[in-house]
């Protein structure tokens, strides 16, 4: 197979960045004369991240085009030679050299969908030399993009579904690609878009942002506009100076607040008419550089009324410090009487969006019933994962030349489940998810309607079930190589997460101590185990 021609996909990985065993493995692969051995790779979690019942897969897109971009350049090439040993035989490095994944197949479940232990979130088949070098980029490329993923979801499920999210970590991240993955994968969870401009180049997230306090603080007062004057929103009439406009509202708002007018900051004033002037359409005031109620206020009314004359409306304000839920409702309570005053019926409700540090404790404190917030700004608690900053995926090898492989361990935890599989989500009649059954490829699949006796993971017993739905989880994407079907775009795997969400019963749904949702093994799987087991304890 010929390099891909996809810029994206060389960017979200390339085939060095890998731990060095890959390549001594490789090495002794095809020493052994085992390189075009067929195997089979399973990339799976053990537990759910942070404490809770689900994660959402994510990263097979990058994963996809990663694995059909891969191929090793000359200097690729020459650096591994330069780490092998000096007497490694050349006609290695040409084998490397010649290396693509026109054998590879991946199965996965599709972005976006529910997640639960064991069950394999990418399925990769191949010659064992190129499988073995793929494992540390496609664990690099599902793991935190499940785990922010999931932790936006979380996020998502503390505000309801009526709150604007807005991610704003990139400054937060733990580097470019790092804050990259974080505002695509935040958004594939249920944030609605991200202050990241790449995020929204590369990968189509909506992007948002209005002003910092930096270029508020940098107007003093006495710096006269170029052009103060602004035509009406009509664009009929003459342009009126808005700056002489925002002046006299100022008097009446202040009148109205019981305020001086030398109380406002004049800097901040000038610095929300600058920004007007550049977008009557989208003004928005942040509040908080000095005061809310004394300067902030103030000055945003004066501004917002100055607009709402020439036909302009105010698009929101912003709260980045203090008591986030008591300024909000003052502020929402000012609008209300200054709505009234002026009759300015759209100011009462007025977009008011918060900010600073807000982690899942705070949201839900925001997000209560009459917060009055409606947008919701988050940065360290989404891109950081500071409850959990691992997912902990491993990739396993679970069969060489068709036949099984397991990994035994003296920690039962670490026990692999061997040979290839396929996996199914049960329902009931009434949809609700039952359990998700791992099983042998090779057997039937489960039949609606039909009793199907399993054994849950990390009990002795077995249980019976009779599902009315019967729903198989992994899609074929790449075969031998070549795409299988269309990738979902972003905004597709969005809405689908949240259709898998909306799936799940409250008790999965809890964030703290939730129900743990049932992952079972078949009775052909559950006896491979045990004879496997018994065969590596001899």
């Amino acid at each position: 197979m010929a390099a891909e021609q996809d810029p994206e996909g060389r960017a979200a990985a390339r085939p060095l960045l890998t731990d060095l065993y890959q390549a001594t493995m490789a090495l002794g692969y095809w020493r052994a004369g085992r390189a075009q051995e067929a195997a089979e790779f399973e990339l799976f979690f053990r537990r759910c991240p942070f404490g809770g019942a689900f994660a959402l897969a994510a990263g097979l897109r990058d994963c996809v085009r990663f694995v059909r971009a891969f191929r090793l350049t000359d200097a690729d090439v020459q650096f591994l030679a330069s780490v092998l040993p000096p007497d490694t035989d050349p006609a290695f490095f040409q084998h490397l050299r010649a290396l693509d994944c026109s054998g590879v197949t991946v199965r996965a479940l599709p972005e976006g969908s529910l997640a639960f232990p064991s069950v394999p979130l990418l399925q990769v088949s191949g010659p064992l030399l190129v499988v073995q070098l793929l494992e540390t980029p496609l664990l690099c490329l599902v793991s935190y993009a499940s785990l922010v993923a999931t932790n936006a979801a979380r996020l998502r499920l503390v505000a309801g579904p009526e709150k604007r999210l807005l991610e704003l970590g990139l400054r937060r991240a733990q580097g470019p690609d790092g804050g990259l993955t974080a505002s695509t994968y935040s958004y594939l969870g249920g944030f609605d878009g991200s202050s990241n401009m790449l995020a929204g180049q590369l990968r189509g997230v909506p992007v948002a942002g209005t002003l910092a306090h930096s270029f508020i603080t940098s107007f003093s007062g006495t710096e006269v506009p170029p052009d103060p004057m602004l035509a009406p929103a009509a664009g009929q009439g003459p342009r009126v100076d808005l700056a002489a406009c925002v002046e006299t509202w100022l008097e009446r708002v202040c009148g109205h607040l019981g305020l001086g007018v030398q109380e406002p900051h004049r800097g901040e004033r000038a610095a929300f008419v600058a920004y007007a002037l550049a977008f009557p359409r989208a003004f928005q005031g942040l509040l908080d550089t000095y005061s809310v109620r004394r300067s902030g206020l103030p000055n945003f009314l004066a501004v917002a009324l100055a607009l709402e004359e020439l036909g302009y409306q105010a698009v929101g304000v912003r709260l980045d410090s203090g008591d986030l839920l008591q300024q909000a409702q003052e502020t929402r309570g000012v609008f209300r009487t200054v709505a009234a005053q002026f009759r300015v019926p759209w100011l009462e409700s007025i977009p008011i969006a918060v900010s600073n540090n807000i982690d899942e404790q705070e949201l839900a404190r925001l997000s209560q019933k009459g917060s009055e917030v409606n947008v919701i700004g988050i940065g360290t608690s989404v891109v950081t994962c500071p409850r959990q900053p691992s997912l902990g995926c491993v990739y396993k090898l679970v069969s060489v030349g068709g036949q099984p492989r397991m990994k035994l361990t003296e920690d039962p935890e670490k026990q692999t489940l061997p040979g290839s599989k396929a996996a199914f989500r049960l329902l009931g009649s009434d949809g609700a998810l039952l359990l998700d059954v791992l099983q042998l490829a090779e057997e039937p699949p489960p039949q609606a309607g039909q009793e199907l006796r399993v054994w849950p993971r990390g009990t002795q017993e077995s249980c019976t079930v009779r599902p009315a739905h019967v729903e198989p989880l992994l899609r074929l994407w790449v075969q031998q190589g070549q795409l299988c079907e269309p990738l979902p775009s972003l905004a597709e795997s969005r809405a689908f997460a949240q259709q898998s969400l909306s799936r799940l019963s409250p008790a999965h749904r809890w964030l703290e101590q939730p129900a743990l949702y049932q992952v079972a093994l078949s009775e052909k799987l559950r006896a491979l185990v045990d004879r496997l087991s018994a065969r590596g304890a001899l």
